[in-house]
C-alpha cells in the first residue's frame, strides 16, 4: 500500500511539537516575536562595529569609546528597574505592556541615527564635543530601547503561559532575531563596501575617518528598518486588559523591596549567575574582535566573510537546540553544544602576528564555526528558563512579576555589555594599543599579549564557568509543571495537596523553607469564611 505524503504543514507541526491548527498557533507567536526583529537585531550592528567606529573613524581612544558605553550601562541600571515596575503596574485596556512599544518608536529612531554620525563634529578634532555627542546619543538610545524591551519581554508569560508553548514562541523569536541581525548585517556590509560584493567578502579595507558618510547612511537606513517591527508587534499581539488591576504605590522603597525579593529565589540566582558568566565571555570576545583581526591576525579583509560564517553557524544551532529541549529538557542544549564554544575560543590563542597567513585563516574559520554554533546552546537555554524563573517567584511571593524578573535579563545584558566595553577598552589601552597605529608589525609584544588576553584567554575561562553553572541548574520540566499546577490549585482552592518529598524538592529549587513561601500559606479569605 502506497504511503501518503505528508504536507509541509504536517511536517513542521511534528518538528515543532505543535498541536492543533498550525495557523492558530503561529499567528500569535509571529505577532509577538516580530518585535524581536528590532529588539534582537538593533544591537547587532552596534556590537559588531560601534566601538571600532568610535576609535578608527571618529578618532577616540579605546578607553574613551569604552567610557561612552559605560555611561549607557549606568543609565540602564537606573531606567531598567524603574521601567519593569512601571510596566507591571500600568492599568490600561490594551494591557500592562503593549502601549510602550509605540511610545519607544520615535526616540529610538532619533537615537539610532545619533549613534552613527556626529554631523561633522568629529571633523573639528574636539574630543570633548565628540564624547558629549555620543554620550547624549547613547543615553537616548538606552532609554528608548528600555521602554520597548522591558515590557515586551514581560509579556511572554502572559501570551505563552505553558512550558513548551514558551519554547515554541522562543524558537520563532530566534528566527525573528535572525531576520533583524542578518538583514542589518547585509545592509551594513553593502554600505561599507560601497555595494561591491567582492570587496565585502574578501578585501574590505581597514576602517578610517574617510568612512564617516558610510556610517551616517547606515544610521538612517537601519533606524527606519528597526522601527516598523515595534508598530507591527503592537497591532498583532493580544494582552489581557489591566484596567481593573488594583492600584499599588510606586516609590523608591517599594522598588528596592521588589528587587530584594527577586534574589530570595534560588532559581533566579542560578539564572543570574549563568547569564553573567555567559555575557562576560561574549563581551570580551566580541568587543576585542575587530582589534584582534586588524592588529594581530591581520585579517580584517575577511571580517564580513567570517561574520557570515559565524551567523550561519549560530543559526544552524537553533533547530538543534529546539529539538534537544523538546526531547531532553532545557539544560540539554547548553550541556551538549556549550563545549564547542570553549574549543572555538581556545584555539584562537595560538594566533600571533608571526603565524603563517594560511594557518591563521584556517584557525579563524574553525573558531568561528565552533564558537558560534556552540554558544547558541547556552544562549538558548538562558532565554528559555527566564519565564520559568517567574513562576518560581510567584510560588514564593504570590505575585506575578514578569516585568521585575525580565528586567534583570535586559538590564544585566545591557549593563554587562556596557561595562565590558569600558573594561576591554581600558585594558587594551593600558597594554599600549593605539587605534591610529594598526599594523601588527608595529605592535609591541605587550600590546599583542593584551589583545590575545582579551580576545581568547579570558573568554575561554568564562565559557568554562558558564558550562559549570549550566550543569548545576536545578529545575527540570517536571518541576516546572508541578509548580504551575500547584499555583493554579492554590488560586482556585485556597490550599494545595503535596507530600513531604515534593516539598523538599521545591525548597531546593526556590532556596526557601516551605513554610516561608506564599504557596504554603492558607488563603486568608477562605479562613475568614470558615470562621
Amino acid at each position: 500500500m502506497k504511503k501518503e505524503r505528508r504536507t509541509f504543514s504536517e511536517w513542521f507541526k511534528d518538528i515543532a511539537g505543535i498541536e492543533g491548527d498550525l495557523k492558530d498557533t503561529l499567528k500569535p507567536a509571529v505577532g509577538y516575536t516580530s518585535g524581536n526583529i528590532m529588539l534582537g537585531g538593533a544591537g547587532y550592528p552596534i556590537s559588531m562595529y560601534h566601538q571600532q567606529y568610535l576609535t578608527y573613524v571618529e578618532g577616540l581612544s579605546t578607553k574613551q569609546a569604552g567610557f561612552i558605553s559605560l555611561i549607557g550601562g549606568m543609565w540602564d541600571a537606573i531606567t531598567d528597574p524603574i521601567m519593569g515596575i512601571i510596566s507591571d503596574h500600568t492599568r490600561a485596556k490594551s494591557g500592562r505592556h503593549r502601549r510602550y512599544l509605540l511610545i519607544a518608536v520615535i526616540p529610538f529612531m532619533i537615537a539610532y541615527i545619533m549613534k552613527w554620525t556626529s554631523f561633522g563634529i568629529s571633523d573639528t578634532g574636539n574630543t570633548r564635543n565628540i564624547m558629549l555627542w555620543y554620550i547624549a546619543g547613547t543615553l537616548l538610545y538606552s532609554t528608548a530601547f528600555t521602554i520597548a524591551s522591558v515590557p515586551h519581554t514581560s509579556m511572554l508569560p502572559m501570551v505563552a503561559p505553558n512550558y513548551f508553548q514558551r519554547t515554541q514562541f522562543l524558537f520563532i523569536e530566534y528566527l525573528m532575531n535572525s531576520v533583524g541581525q542578518v538583514t542589518s548585517f547585509i545592509l551594513t556590509a553593502l554600505i561599507l563596501s560601497e555595494f561591491d560584493v567582492g570587496t565585502a567578502l574578501g578585501s574590505l579595507p581597514n576602517p578610517s575617518h574617510a568612512d564617516t558618510n558610510k556610517y551616517m547612511l547606515i544610521g538612517f537606513i537601519l533606524a527606519v528598518f528597526f522601527a516598523w517591527p515595534l508598530v507591527y508587534c503592537y497591532f498583532h499581539t493580544s494582552e489581557p486588559s489591566s484596567k481593573d488591576m488594583p492600584k499599588m504605590p510606586i516609590n523608591i522603597k517599594f522598588i528596592v523591596s521588589q528587587y530584594v525579593k527577586v534574589f530570595k529565589n534560588r532559581a533566579f540566582r542560578q539564572y543570574f549567575l549563568i547569564s553573567l558568566c555567559f555575557m562576560m565571555c561574549r563581551g570580551f570576545y566580541s568587543i576585542t574582535d575587530q582589534y584582534f583581526m586588524v592588529s594581530v591576525a591581520d585579517k580584517y579583509s575577511l571580517f564580513i566573510s567570517m561574520t557570515i560564517v559565524s551567523g550561519i553557524s549560530e543559526f544552524m544551532g537553533t533547530p538543534i537546540n529546539y529539538m534537544l529541549i523538546k526531547k531532553f529538557g532545557k539544560q540539554s542544549c547548553g550541556k551538549i553544544l556549550g563545549p564547542l564554544m570553549v574549543v572555538g575560543l581556545f584555539i584562537t590563542s595560538f594566533i600571533t602576528p608571526n603565524t603563517p597567513s594560511i594557518i591563521s585563516t584556517i584557525i579563524i574559520v574553525i573558531s568561528s564555526i565552533c564558537y558560534n554554533f556552540g554558544f547558541s546552546g547556552p544562549d538558548f537555554f538562558i532565554v528559555n528558563i527566564q519565564p520559568d524563573v517567574t513562576d518560581v517567584d510567584e510560588m514564593i511571593t504570590g505575585e506575578r512579576r514578569e516585568g521585575t524578573i525580565s528586567t534583570f535579563y535586559t538590564l544585566f545584558r545591557k549593563m554587562i555589555n556596557s561595562f565590558m566595553a569600558y573594561i576591554v577598552g581600558a585594558s587594551i589601552d593600558a597594554f599600549g594599543y593605539n587605534p591610529k597605529i594598526t599594523a601588527p608589525s608595529m605592535q609591541s609584544a605587550r600590546t599583542i599579549w593584551g589583545l590575545r588576553l582579551n580576545f581568547s584567554i579570558l573568554p575561554t575561562i568564562f565559557a568554562i564557568i558558564t558550562l559549570i553553572t549550566v550543569w548545576r541548574y536545578t529545575m527540570t520540566k517536571r518541576d516546572h509543571e508541578q509548580i504551575k499546577a500547584l499555583i493554579k490549585q492554590k488560586h482556585e482552592q485556597g490550599e494545595i495537596d503535596i507530600d513531604d518529598e515534593e516539598k523538599k524538592r521545591l525548597e531546593v529549587i526556590a532556596g526557601q523553607k516551605w513554610e516561608d513561601m506564599w504557596i504554603s500559606k492558607p488563603d486568608a479569605s477562605r479562613l475568614m469564611t470558615e470562621v
